[in-house]
């Protein structure tokens, strides 16, 4: 708890804090899988794979931004950059045939 001057109230504040705490941790750490299996998925050359993570984890993030764990633009460059990625896997399987 944090040592902070207050009575019941204060005290009830960090039980919230902790609360809200453990649950962003778990929400931020399922996207950061979701990332990770999405960018392996495309790095194999996964197309369907890749495209379902792809969804999962753009969802993730759009669930994050509505609770407010993370920023609107975060979420918005995340998106991107995963985008990019699947577009650059669809152009280089596009130049192998």
């Amino acid at each position: 708890m944090a040592n902070i001057k207050g009575g019941r109230a204060a005290r009830k504040r960090d039980r919230q804090n902790a609360k809200a705490n453990k649950r962003n941790t778990t929400v931020k750490s399922k996207l950061h899988d979701s990332h990770k299996k999405l960018f392996k998925a495309a790095d194999a050359g996964e197309k369907e794979t890749a495209e379902k993570k792809f969804k999962e984890f753009v969802s993730g993030l759009d669930k994050a931004v509505k609770k407010g764990i993370i920023k609107k633009n975060t979420a918005d460059r995340k998106k991107s950059r995963a985008q990019l990625k699947l577009n650059k896997m669809a152009k280089a399987e596009t130049a192998a045939k």
